[in-house]
């Protein structure tokens, strides 16, 4: 586990003094650094990463090649929960002077370092490195499209291969690296900026004569001769014993790119017109929706309140059926209702966060360049919501009658983020069993405890207290002071039934591009479409909000006023489908193999599937608690 070398208090209470840390939230293309020609460029190391386990490690977990002294870059609190380790490297360039052959060092592996490397090479994983902000990448051509290039984060550690003639099967390691960093000249100035940086990594036994020094030249790889690595077919083994010298060419090349425009390349999508496709998807089930809503609206209520209204006596009111029937009832309080206040403030909370992150998203304040950005930005915004969750819960505590706002608060403040932070904390425990770097250290977790405790339960405590001093909204109509009898109810009506076929048209509308945020998440690619995502978070509300009125209306139309909680799990029961579509995304995408990285993957996606599950949920109610008001505030009761 990663030793930060600053405490994690301190840079989190600088962090809220300047409310971004000095790399954060900036648009891409206002900070540039320029370099003149010879100036030293420093390559820093970031986490070995891994699709099939998903446990990343530090760089010098390996028996790579270290410098004098390894210095950790101060990393902020989104960083750190993402397992970023970014340190220092024995890797250093200078502008625009390319390097052939250079020798880093020599490695003599023992059993420990042959055995890791082994497993690292088994388990698929890639190095990491950065230079001036910009991720190493391997670029690939396309095999199912000519001239077309595709970026892959990071290089291999190694690879497996047979000798010919041979079956035993053998572990190489790439420790020839030819880096290719393009830049951008200034014409005026003749200072560059860098645009790119690539990488193609080679496996070679290098060989040289005499003693090992310094200064010793190699026979395989020799900058006088012009003599260079181009491809592996003499690769380096990895056994117990062996000797490996690692080695590296650095090559600048000119390139048009402005440094603005750098991250293009990395964030490029091949594939935008199905995204086009998930919002047209999207938008025939809002449509659809929002036919049935405006054919509720202006056919079927409208003739039933003129008629309703137009009854003269009560005889003639008792024979009327449908939703009229209930309006003694629809108000009666649920079963339970502090648990719904509670959740409904907790959902509240989550969709200002989540609009929030998407409108700075969507501005370019939280670009990949930032490293960490999206998840701190979340978390800050999570702590700060806290008071639109308190005011919520006891807004609403308050209509239902209820007077003690401060259980209501305390239980806000701590029901759902106690249940996240337990599943995290156990995710956690496991994750540093397996000695990973991605493991949380004791002070971020502390850190957090304190922005809990700290910011985020007096917000909660805040926000009830002005809530509960509003007035309680009124009911439109008095509720009976005996229950109605609800009538035995269609098939298709049945609670569960019906509460599963509502969360399948918001899972629609997002099905598609949620694919490519588990890719981004899962398989470590870049997502920055956050204005495609964008558009479909509002279509997810509005699709929320309709399916969940045209059920409610459809139960009231049978009798049943027990609409509170069903119209809140209507639109939630969407998070079971979310969950269920991860399963799937598991075995179809995914080549986990590991028992403890399922475990990460399924307890990860159930914590995602809770948000969504009190997201939703809370627009659904809060849609339907604005029809019933609606509706029945527009018939006339003697």
């Amino acid at each position: 586990m990663a030793i930060l070398k600053r405490p994690i208090a301190i840079r989190i209470l600088i962090f809220f003094v300047f409310s971004v840390n000095v790399h954060g939230f900036y648009l891409p293309g206002v900070a540039p650094q320029d370099f003149q020609m010879g100036d030293a460029l420093m390559v820093k190391v970031n986490k070995l990463t891994s699709t099939k386990t998903q446990l990343p490690y530090s760089y010098y977990s390996l028996p790579y090649c270290r410098p004098e002294k390894i210095v950790d870059s101060a990393e902020n609190l989104g960083e750190v929960l993402r397992g970023d380790r970014i340190e220092n490297s024995p890797f250093v360039f200078k502008m625009r002077e390319s390097q052939m052959c250079a020798a880093v060092c020599r490695v003599k592996l023992d059993k420990k370092s042959a055995k890791a490397l082994k497993e690292k090479i088994v388990d698929e994983y890639r190095v990491n490195m950065i230079l001036d902000n910009l991720p190493l990448v391997v670029p690939v051509q396309r095999p199912d499209q000519d001239n077309v290039v595709v970026y892959q984060h990071g290089f291999h550690v190694g690879l497996k291969g047979i000798f010919v003639g041979k079956k035993e099967e053998k572990y190489f390691i790439h420790n020839h690296l030819t880096f290719t960093v393009r830049f951008h000249r200034d014409i005026e100035t003749d200072s560059s900026r860098i645009v790119g940086f690539e990488v193609k990594p080679f496996s070679i036994k290098h060989e040289y004569e005499g003693e090992w020094n310094e200064k010793t030249r190699l026979t395989t790889c020799d900058p006088h001769t012009k003599r260079a690595v181009t491809n592996s077919e003499s690769p380096q083994e990895v056994e117990e014993g062996s000797e490996i010298i690692f080695t590296y060419d650095v090559d600048f090349q000119e390139s048009e790119v402005k440094w603005a425009s750098r991250w293009d390349t990395y964030l490029l999508m091949a594939d935008d017109q199905i995204h086009w496709f998930s919002i047209v998807n999207s938008m025939m089930i809002v449509l659809f929706l929002s036919g049935m809503v405006a054919m509720i609206m202006l056919r079927t209520l409208y003739r039933d309140i003129s008629n309703y209204n137009q009854l003269e006596t009560h005889e003639e009111v008792l024979e009327e059926t449908g939703w009229k029937l209930v309006h003694g009832d629809v108000f009666r309080p649920p079963e339970n209702p502090e648990l719904l206040c509670v959740y409904a403030g907790t959902g509240v909370q989550c969709f200002g966060m989540i609009l929030v992150t998407m409108i700075f998203a969507c501005l370019g304040f939280l670009s990949p360049s930032n490293r960490g950005g999206l998840m701190t930005a979340m978390l800050l915004l999570w702590v700060f919501m806290g008071l639109l969750a308190g005011y919520a819960s006891s807004r609403l505590y308050k209509t239902l009658r209820g007077t003690e706002w401060k259980k209501i608060a305390l239980r806000t403040a701590f029901m759902f983020p106690a249940t996240v932070f337990v599943a995290f904390f156990v995710l956690n425990a496991i994750i540093w069993g397996q000695k990973s770097s991605g493991a949380v250290p004791f002070g971020t977790m502390f850190a957090l405890v304190v922005l809990w405790f700290g910011i985020s339960v007096p917000l909660v405590f805040i926000g009830s207290y002005i809530g509960f001093r509003k007035p309680a909204l009124e009911d439109p109509v008095k509720t009976n002071k005996i229950p109605r009898q609800v009538p035995i109810q269609a098939w298709y009506m049945n609670p569960i039934f019906s509460i599963l076929i509502g969360g399948i048209l918001p899972f629609g509308a997002v099905f598609i591009e949620l694919f490519f945020i588990l890719t981004s998440i899962w398989l470590h690619q870049f997502y920055y479409i956050f204005g495609f995502l964008f558009i479909v978070f509002i279509i997810l509300i509005i699709t929320c909000a309709e399916i969940t009125v045209v059920l409610c209306y459809f139960q009231l139309c049978s009798e049943d006023y027990q609409w509170w909680w069903r119209s809140y799990l209507t639109s939630g029961s969407s998070a079971v489908y979310l969950f269920l579509y991860a399963a799937f995304y598991f075995y179809t995408k995914l080549e986990i193999t590991k028992l403890v990285s399922a475990i990460l993957y399924f307890g990860y996606m159930l914590v995602v599937s809770y948000v969504f599950f009190v997201f939703t949920g809370a627009i659904g109610f809060y849609a339907c608690f604005w029809f019933t008001r609606l509706i029945y505030s527009s018939v006339k009761i003697d």
